[in-house]
């Protein structure tokens, strides 16, 4: 499904018979077909492997294949990575050596063209940076050489082991071995989709057909990158006091902040039977939550919190230096869709008030005089 995609978004077949024409292997045909699968036009390929395509092969042995392999050098070495990380965890699942291990199936014909196939087309690609979105895993049980194992399989667990993952109600392998090691390698985090300008996608097809009735297909989404200043994925964390201080809320705001929040908020409501309230509401970066949430239980008297993923849009802002008859004080730089403005920050403004002696809106006033003449001249 993998090289499905690839060639789906843009590697040439020819490229690609030409990076497995220089591996030492038994015969083998590749078939490349179109399909329509449930309305998506997507790209199957199959591996044809002769007799010989179960035999069962060491980690030496697949490195001894590389090695003599007319590969380029980094396709080489990364498929050799992938085959490791197998050979590590099939080691670890059955208690034997990296070097003792079996690859049975992994060692297949097809499993290696599908490995060194797929590297070769990231590398046409020039993709330097892969995110995989959590993975499925069924459940069930499934067929392989040691006999029926359960789903996922054990080497898939150990393979995934610190990815993040979701659980189906299906009983059909949705993550292989050879999927599991590919992505590990390849893949520098999961997550959602970073930021980026999209250019093509691609739909690798399966031979399974899913038996919950969604389309057995991987999608490809390949763009340029484009750097977000800030998260535009927020956590939102939420809740309701009734029986606490608001005297507490400078340092309750000074902790949530020191703790990663972007922004906090406290609101008077009226609570059920009229009793007055609050609502106190985060907004900060995902990777926050747990410092917040534990500032939270520490610093107020909630039991429980609401948590919520949201979006956001910010417009792009820089700090700029401006001056005024204090000195040249830091100001925000904003660019709206009507143009630049700037905007005074206010602990800058307020330390020059308090040590200047002069009214705080006069040193606002100031920044914005001195924005718009600075921003008039050539």
């Amino acid at each position: 499904m993998l090289l499905g995609a690839l060639l789906d978004a843009g590697v040439p077949e020819g490229y690609l018979r030409d990076v497995l024409s220089g591996l030492s292997l038994h015969s083998f045909e590749l078939a490349v077909a179109r399909q329509v699968v449930q309305g998506f036009a997507a790209t199957k390929v199959t591996v044809a492997c002769g007799g010989h395509h179960h035999q069962h092969r060491h980690l030496a042995d697949i490195a001894d294949l590389l090695a003599a392999a007319s590969v380029p050098p980094q396709v080489r070495d990364t498929a050799l990575a992938v085959f490791t990380r197998l050979a590590e965890a099939e080691a670890a699942v059955h208690g034997a050596t990296v070097a003792a291990v079996h690859f049975h199936e992994v060692g297949a014909v097809d499993a290696i063209v599908d490995i060194v196939g797929t590297v070769a087309g990231f590398a046409f690609l020039g993709v330097d940076r892969l995110v995989c979105s959590p993975l499925p895993l069924a459940q069930g049980w499934t067929a392989c050489d040691h006999g029926e194992i359960p789903l996922p399989g054990p080497a898939v667990c150990r393979l995934l082991a610190g990815a993040p993952v979701y659980g189906e109600h299906l009983d059909q392998e949705l993550v292989t071995p050879t999927g599991a090691a590919l992505v590990c390698e390849l893949a520098s985090g999961f997550g959602p989709m970073p930021p980026m300008r999209l250019a093509r996608t691609g739909y690798g097809a399966g031979s399974m057909v899913r038996h919950d009735g969604r389309p057995n297909l991987l999608r490809l989404m390949l763009g340029e990158a484009v750097e977000a200043t800030e998260a535009q994925t927020v956590e939102v964390i939420e809740t309701h006091l009734d029986d606490w201080n608001p005297e507490f809320w400078p340092h309750v705001s000074e902790r949530l902040l020191a703790a990663g929040a972007l922004d906090v908020c406290l609101i008077p409501i009226q609570m059920k039977k009229g009793r007055p309230g609050f609502l106190l509401r985060v907004i900060a970066e995902p990777a926050a939550r747990l410092a917040l949430t534990t500032a939270l239980f520490n610093e107020t008297s909630t039991i429980g919190l609401r948590l919520r993923r949201e979006e956001r849009m910010t417009l792009p802002r820089k700090t700029v230096s401006v001056s005024t008859p204090w000195g040249e004080l830091a100001a925000k730089q904003i660019a709206t869709p009507a143009g630049e403005i700037v905007a005074p920050e206010y602990e800058v403004c307020r330390e020059v008030a308090e040590r200047c002696g002069v009214p705080l809106q006069a040193v606002y006033a100031a920044v914005g005089r001195h924005a718009l003449r600075g921003k008039d001249q050539p």
